[in-house]
């Protein structure tokens, strides 16, 4: 390695060495006597430039560069999960123990705590083969979650060697493996892989399972499933934030990885604080037994930002690696491609539109095309499901980084100014938004709950549309000219998107919501339109229905029926018709 490789330009987080041929593109280096971290991003005869993760105040041209010879990458291991890291896996919680509140430039903390002892149970034995991704060695990483040590992929052989059961630190060699050609291969319980490189499977599935979140605009309107991709868009003060808190706490993934990308750093203790008091409902444990955070907050480097994305995505894939189902909430891509934007400005790349580099749209499909459902080399399933907020400024979803990520998700999330303001969250907007996952998890409707499911959800979309067609007539000339068929269709519809859509995230009962209960007040909601619908034809008015209260009723059952009472729907039902009834007489 040439050891003369020097500064010799600095261009914010850009720096340039010249004249030297002693790097390889993407690897990772040490930039100044800090030992500051960076990445090699491109070569050419004259110069090779460096894109540096850390601020890079106080460096000067002639400090050294020292290269590592491997390209960016990540410590997987035990420990991951309850922790904090920074955009490149940096322990937040290690080194504000070491240096207090704030990140000192160069601070070389082990991602993970290379000390502590794991209580390992080795699942081989000698003879053995094994082949990469299978499991060689267990440990209870939290309460409940199981770390499964998994051979990395591109390494195969017979175990000439095995560890006792016991307590084992994270780079103890508790396997020896030699592979075909004679090589003595030492596994511990850590692994790396490099950030930028997708994790093999044996084989992809097809998004045929829903990602059951609780939230009934998302599971009922508009599915997700896991293994796949959504976008939040909104703009400032909608709740692409809060509706992402909201699917971490609630959706069934069995890991969480929240990633925090030029955020406020107020929302990012929001979330530390809500994380860490919040009991998960599946395990009563508290929910940061299962979730992993990567803060980059908005005042730190803005190239960091740029490769917490990659980071977050690879933790994820090792996890479902193992047989897990992982999601991902990506908060947000827009300010990752703000970071991209400055970093290609200060290499003096020919912009593309508003200033965003033309590589765009390829950096978008590279984050988002490693969400999927596999067969995972073990041989269980696991899946990668990611959902990532967008933050169009002034609200406007026709700019760059809103219409390349519609390219490479099917899931459509619209949140609207409007319905914020009005205090109605989830604020996603049931005209902009849409689903492409309906045909591939319909059967999956039909067979858990009732075929009606997909035809009660049909009618409820199509009332929303009517009633949007029908407000553009009332706003012209008022509701009192509309015949009483078409205000029925207002009425119910204000009854869907106040008692059905609109839902409050701090009632016990409204907070999730199970899916029978979910299918159940469409089918009230419903039956209750239909019975009007067959009135109003027999020439009563609809005056002398919306005089018994019924859908001021409805309106409330989200609150007065609680999610372990389903029966009392009936009773419901019940009372609807005897008290149309009683206006047909």
């Amino acid at each position: 390695m040439n050891k003369n490789a020097v500064i010799y330009g600095i261009n914010g987080p850009v720096v340039t060495i010249k004249n030297t041929d002693a790097f390889s593109m993407m690897e990772m280096v040490y930039v100044g006597d800090e030992r500051l971290v960076g990445e090699i991003i491109e070569i050419s005869d004259t110069a090779t430039i460096v894109q540096v993760y850390e601020e890079t105040t106080g460096l000067k041209p002639g400090d050294p560069i020292v290269g590592t010879g491997s390209p960016m990458n990540v410590v997987l291991g035990p420990g991951i999960i309850s922790n904090i890291f920074d955009g490149i896996e940096r322990p937040l919680k290690a080194i504000e123990a070491e240096n207090g509140a704030f990140i000192h430039r160069g601070s070389a903390a082990s991602p993970l705590d290379t000390e502590k002892l794991w209580d390992v149970k080795i699942t081989v034995a000698v003879g053995d083969t094994l082949a990469g991704g299978q499991i060689y060695a267990t440990t209870q990483e939290t309460p409940i979650i199981e770390h499964r040590c998994i051979v990395p992929p591109g390494i195969s052989g017979e175990v000439i060697e095995v560890a006792q059961n016991g307590q084992h630190k994270l780079f103890d060699t508790v396997v020896k493996i030699k592979d075909t050609s004679g090589k003595i291969v030492a596994l511990a319980l850590a692994q790396k892989w490099p950030i930028r490189k997708p994790r093999p499977v044996k084989q992809r599935a097809s998004a045929t399972i829903p990602l059951i979140t609780g939230q009934r605009v998302i599971d009922t309107l508009f599915p997700i499933a896991k293994g796949g991709a959504a976008a939040i868009p909104g703009g400032f003060g909608t709740g692409k934030t809060m509706t992402q808190h909201q699917l971490a706490k609630w959706c069934d993934a069995d890991i969480i990885v929240y990633i925090g990308c030029g955020e406020r750093g107020n929302e990012m203790c929001q979330v530390l604080e809500e994380f860490g008091e919040l009991i998960d409902p599946k395990s009563n444990r508290p929910l940061t037994d299962r979730t992993v955070l990567i803060a980059n907050t908005s005042n730190m480097p803005v190239a960091a930002r740029e490769a917490s994305i990659y980071t977050g995505i690879t933790l994820a894939e090792y996890y479902r690696d193992m047989g897990y189902h992982v999601a991902i909430m990506a908060d947000s891509t827009s300010r990752w491609a703000e970071a991209l934007r400055e970093i290609s400005g200060r290499l003096e790349e020919m912009p593309a539109e508003e200033g965003f580099p033309a590589y765009l749209p390829s950096r978008l499909s590279e984050f988002y095309e490693r969400a999927g459902r596999a067969e995972v080399l073990s041989g269980g399933e696991g899946s990668v499901t990611i959902i990532g907020a967008v933050s169009p400024q002034g609200a406007d979803f026709s700019e760059p980084v809103t219409q390349n990520t519609k390219r490479f998700i099917r899931c459509f999330w619209a949140l609207d100014k409007s319905l914020a303001y009005a205090r109605h969250y989830p604020a996603i907007n049931w005209i902009d938004s849409y689903s492409e996952y309906f045909t591939d998890l319909d059967p999956w409707f039909e067979q858990n709950l009732t075929t009606d499911f997909i035809k009660y959800r049909n009618n409820i979309i199509a009332l929303l549309h009517e009633e949007s067609r029908l407000m553009e007539i009332v706003k012209l000339i008022g509701t009192d000219i509309l015949p009483d068929d078409q205000k029925l269709v207002i009425e119910t519809a204000k009854l869907i998107r106040v008692g059905f859509l609109q839902q409050n995230a701090f009632h016990p009962d409204d907070t999730f919501v199970p899916l029978q209960k979910q299918f159940l007040m469409m089918k009230i909601i419903l039956h209750l339109y239909n019975q009007c619908k067959a009135i109003i034809a027999a020439n009563i008015p609809i005056s002398k229905i919306t005089e018994l209260g019924l859908f001021d009723k409805l309106i409330k059952i989200k609150y007065d029926i609680p999610n372990s009472n389903p029966e009392m729907f009936e009773q419901y039902t019940a009372e609807i018709d005897e008290k149309l009834a009683s206006i047909t007489k």
